[in-house]
């Protein structure tokens, strides 16, 4: 017996063990024992419910008797949204020549009727003339139902559809992140990488605060100045009046000579090994963070975005766009997280690994001269065991060196 839910098949159970009709029940909760009833359903009188998905790609030898009874007999409680597993189910009898036979029974109430054919077949029901509790057979009611399975068959594929095409949008952001990721991890020199960086930095900065739709004496120089006194320059670097009356192209070239100047000054300062280093620390880490938080983004984007369908908007449309803008405000935000970290952060020796050492030399001093203290002296001279003992401890010599 054949059921499409775990909550079926436990309904079918309760009824059948009113009617003390033995039988065996095969579903998600005993998976345990899923062998040894499959390997009992073929006997003769036996009983056993089974789901969809349980004993699938597995034979139902028959026992003794059983084929000159007709094999075996599947009954389906319902009717499944796939043609598909009806066939599976079907398919379990009259296996490998072996006789059998199946049969569905199917009511008005069953979801696949409920939602896509109900209208339909109670328009035919009146038509013929049966009653509410009145048994039919009909191909009219196998065409009506095999026409609501393609239904569900084909809005099915359409969901999956669009879910992949929804997934090929993270699937080009993913390919574009990894292979930045792996090139990061494969080079062992990033500097033209970094140096791309804070020239994006530089740009979008210089754009924001020098846009085309104000004249120059509106854009805000002090603004500018500041914001990057926070990325790229150090304070002092730059002046309102060296850049006063030049064109945005012009302030990108003059503060670019002064970007790069600190770039080389950082790298003469902690060494190019160490710098390079430093970048791909840096860069991982930058890369890896914003890509975690816009996974969470694009995921709560996905989740209302089939709301937008309200305004008439496609929204596998509008995903691929707001990705796409979302995408490059990542990128952007990677590009200024690395030229901060690279440009204002102060690497140190590592000065608490030169104290751990030294302390621990210094303990090791300290016990080596203790245990130079503690040796036993040579007795020169005879000490009497209640006298002060030689090695200056202040105890007597019996409780001392002479224990």
């Amino acid at each position: 017996m054949g059921t499409a839910n775990v909550d079926t098949s436990e309904l079918v159970s309760k009824m059948l063990k009113k009617k003390r009709i033995e039988h065996n029940v095969l579903n998600a909760k005993n998976h345990a024992n899923e062998a040894k009833i499959i390997e009992k359903a073929g006997q003769k009188n036996a009983v056993t419910i089974a789901t969809n998905m349980a004993g699938r790609g597995t034979d139902i030898k028959l026992g003794e008797g059983v084929p000159e009874l007709g094999g075996l007999f599947v009954l389906g409680t319902e009717r499944n949204e796939s043609r598909r597993i009806d066939n599976q189910l079907r398919g379990r009898s009259g296996r490998q020549g072996d006789p059998g036979m199946s049969q569905f029974f199917l009511s008005m109430e069953d979801t696949l009727m409920r939602r896509f054919a109900k209208e339909q077949m109670q328009n035919t029901l009146q038509k013929m003339g049966m009653e509410d509790d009145e048994p039919l057979e009909s191909k009219v009611v196998t065409r009506i139902v095999e026409y609501s399975q393609k239904r569900v068959e084909g809005h099915n594929f359409d969901a999956r559809k669009q879910i992949l095409q929804y997934d090929d949008v993270m699937r080009e952001q993913r390919d574009i992140i990894y292979k930045q990721r792996m090139d990061v991890l494969e080079s062992d020199n990033l500097s033209e990488v970094v140096e791309g960086m804070m020239k994006s930095v530089l740009d979008r900065t210089v754009a924001q605060y020098t846009p085309e739709a104000e004249v120059p004496e509106d854009w805000d120089i002090e603004g500018l100045i500041a914001e990057l006194n926070n990325t790229v320059l150090y304070r002092g670097d730059v002046t309102v009046n060296d850049l006063y009356g030049k064109e945005p192209e012009e302030i990108i070239e003059f503060l670019d000579g002064k970007v790069k100047a600190n770039y080389k000054a950082k790298e003469a300062e902690i060494g190019e090994e160490k710098m390079r280093e430093f970048e791909k620390v840096i860069m991982l880490r930058a890369v890896d963070r914003k890509w975690m938080n816009h996974i969470d983004q694009m995921e709560q984007l996905r989740q209302g975005i089939h709301l937008r369908a309200y305004a008439q908007n496609d929204p596998l449309r509008e995903y691929r766009q707001e990705g796409y803008t979302m995408f490059e405000i990542m990128v952007s935000d990677i590009e200024e997280e690395v030229t901060r970290y690279v440009m204002k952060a102060r690497i140190r020796n590592n000065m608490e690994r030169q104290e751990v050492a030294e302390q621990k030399e210094a303990t090791h001093g300290e016990k080596k001269q203790e245990e130079k203290k503690k040796q036993p002296i040579k007795k020169g001279t005879e000490v009497g065991r209640n006298e002060p003992c030689p090695c200056g401890s202040g105890k007597k010599y019996k409780h001392c060196h002479g224990a």
